[in-house]
């Protein structure tokens, strides 16, 4: 599976920015997606993920009520919808996704070996 991360930018704190990942694969919606970053100096951290099939989303607790992930399994493509950005949202998002996560481990880098090359998003305060 291939997988493109588009979308960032240089934003100021406060503004939205929508990411999106495209995806290679036909069969979309039997994949789990996640989005992770990783900021400056920093391991890579879950942020969000949509299960395949139609099951749920979860977010980590720094984004929570502030991105929203969805999919649009006819396009193979997910976006993450970031708003009120804050300068600790600053580091590179990198798209993933998986066929053979259980539910406690979604959230997991390991869980997922396919990655997209990453998108820059940087928020100015």
């Amino acid at each position: 599976v291939q997988l493109q991360a588009s979308g960032g930018g240089l934003v100021q704190a406060g503004d939205s920015l929508r990411l999106s990942c495209s995806a290679s694969e036909r069969s979309f919606s039997r994949y789990d997606v996640a989005w992770f970053r990783q900021a400056p100096g920093k391991e890579r951290e879950f942020v969000a993920v949509i299960r395949r099939y139609g099951g749920p989303t979860f977010y980590a607790d720094s984004v929570k009520g502030r991105f929203t992930i969805s999919r649009d399994n006819r396009k193979s493509t997910v976006d993450l919808q970031m708003t009120s950005l804050k300068s600790e949202d600053t580091a590179v998002y990198y798209c993933a996704v998986t066929q053979t996560a259980i539910l406690s481990s979604v959230t997991m880098e390991r869980s997922y070996p396919y990655w997209g090359q990453g998108t820059q998003v940087t928020v100015s305060s």
